[in-house]
């Protein structure tokens, strides 16, 4: 049956401009929202900009420019690289709006008066490009875990969250859904981090005004963190909409990097419960890109920066669809996975160009010379009938399972399984006439079902081979699992020949 399903990504801090690790997050999102589109569920995808904090405002003053000025600039660049690679979000927020602020302020102050928000005196060790406060054992030689990067020793008077008072609250909610965070690796993680006992963490700042104003105490800001993390309510309503925010809370799934775990998975859910709301639905974590290959990599203190590759840079070489492709293909969901120029082109003209784009390229030629360019309908007891059954339930079930990589796997073998048709049946050997027909109509069917598996990939790709084939509309509009089922192809449509849709790549 449909359901709902919203789904998110980090907000991205505006301090500098994307790269391609924002972009991996971003791409598995909008796959994501694309499949449960295409299984008819009630969707909302959300990303955005996180543009208050010290980080921020930092970046602004060595730039010469306001810390505003600084998040419309970057913003803007953010939103142009997701228009660039085709993301389909319904919503782009920023933490500079009027109606964050009003969100902020109206959980915070929730929680405040729940009394789980005190004054008391923080000390301690701080990492600008985190963000946030360390305990001493966190740290590796004294420097951040993260960035190894020396810390700043701050001392305020702040507000601080009673965290300590949820330990056990967010154990039992943990264990009593083992999909709340995956993969399980993770999910163990942020337990073992649990049980070894939380600190009250500070949540308010007086040392700058770049955030959003604490409404009972003046000179205090919200704690960039704090902020930020409620972008995801604020984007349905949290404290502006209350029938909205019911609708679609908690029925969310945060698509998250493996650093931001602990914001995520320990911080916002117990703000949530101090806050008399439920935790989030599903936290899903990712690994991080480890860049490899000769094409792309620089080197900083014997450190490969993938930060420093923008997603236009490799678009120009492998088209938009190519770049989603490869991210989501290549890239198995969860664990860390290197990533390479030369891997980049080797996934590209084996998927696409030999698999896909070659399937078509037969398709269109064999049915312009032996049917006239009109493409047949498909035999009802094709052999690749049960062979696309397969491939779409074995799709269907990885993406339900958010495998990206899997579900392109069992899509791909519907197109080596018709290639591999056509070579046994060599029907461009044949005379014009019913048994060309029949093989090319089977091909054009599979072709019709792949287009619609594949598009949360490969959209514009798709949108392009569905119209070759001489279908109205789009591979989006239908919906599976109806779309799904073999023999739909109506026959009787002119099919298109066109150029390579996917010109292969010289390494």
């Amino acid at each position: 049956m449909p359901g709902r399903f919203y789904v998110t990504t980090p907000i991205y801090y505006v301090n500098d401009a994307p790269h391609i690790g924002h972009a991996y997050t971003t791409v598995i999102a909008d796959a994501l929202a694309r499949w449960h589109r295409l299984v008819g569920d009630d969707t909302y995808f959300l990303t955005g900009t996180d543009e208050h904090g010290l980080k921020v405002a930092q970046s602004a003053t060595e730039a010469g420019i306001t810390p505003q000025e600084q998040a419309d600039r970057n913003a803007g660049r953010f939103a142009e690289a997701w228009e660039l690679l085709g993301i389909s979000n319904d919503d782009f927020i920023r933490t500079t709006e009027p109606r964050h602020h009003a969100a902020v302020q109206a959980m915070l102050q929730q929680i405040h008066d729940n009394g789980d928000i005190e004054l008391d005196t923080y000390e301690g060790p701080y990492c600008v490009s985190c963000e946030a406060y360390y305990a001493e054992g966190e740290l590796v030689d004294g420097m951040c875990p993260i960035h190894n990067k020396p810390v700043e020793r701050l001392r305020e008077e702040n507000y601080f969250f009673r965290l300590s008072r949820y330990e056990q609250r967010l154990i039992d909610w943990i264990e009593s859904d083992p999909e709340a965070i995956q993969p399980v690796g993770k999910r163990n993680e942020v337990l073992g981090f649990l049980r070894q006992g939380l600190d009250d963490v500070s949540i308010t700042r007086t040392s700058l005004d770049w955030g959003v104003p604490v409404p009972w105490a003046e000179g205090h800001v919200f704690y960039v963190w704090y902020d930020a993390l409620i972008n995801y309510a604020t984007a349905i309503g949290y404290g502006t909409d209350d029938e909205r925010f019911r609708t679609w809370w908690p029925a969310v799934h945060h698509i998250i990097g493996k650093e931001i775990i602990r914001f995520h998975c320990v911080y916002w859910p117990a703000m949530l419960m101090a806050a008399g709301l439920e935790p989030p639905k599903h936290v899903l974590v990712h690994g991080w890109l480890l860049l490899g290959g000769e094409k792309l990599s620089k080197t900083v203190h014997g450190q490969a920066k993938l930060t420093d590759i923008a997603p236009a840079r490799l678009v120009e070489d492998f088209g938009v669809d190519g770049f989603r492709h490869h991210f989501l293909h290549d890239q198995p969901f969860g664990p860390d996975g290197d990533f390479s120029y030369e891997a980049m082109v080797a996934r590209y003209n084996s998927d696409l160009a030999n698999n896909l784009g070659n399937l078509l390229s037969r398709v269109a030629t064999v049915v312009a010379k032996k049917c006239d360019g009109i493409g047949p309908a498909p035999d009802p007891d094709s052999p690749l009938a049960a062979v696309a059954a397969d491939a779409y339930a074995d799709t269907a079930a990885a993406w339900d399972r958010i495998q990206p990589s899997v579900a392109l796997d069992a899509t791909w073998r519907l197109i080596k399984e018709t290639n591999a048709h056509l070579e046994s049946n060599e029907p461009w050997k044949m005379e014009p006439g019913p048994e060309v027909e029949r093989i090319m109509g089977d091909a054009l069917e599979a072709l019709r079902i792949v287009t619609i598996l594949a598009s949360p990939a490969v959209p514009a790709s798709c949108q392009e081979i569905w119209r070759r084939i001489g279908l109205p509309g789009s591979p989006e509009d239908q919906r599976l699992p109806d779309a799904g089922a073999w023999g739909q192809y109506p026959g009787g449509l002119a099919v298109e020949k066109g150029d390579p849709l996917f010109p292969r790549i010289k390494a």
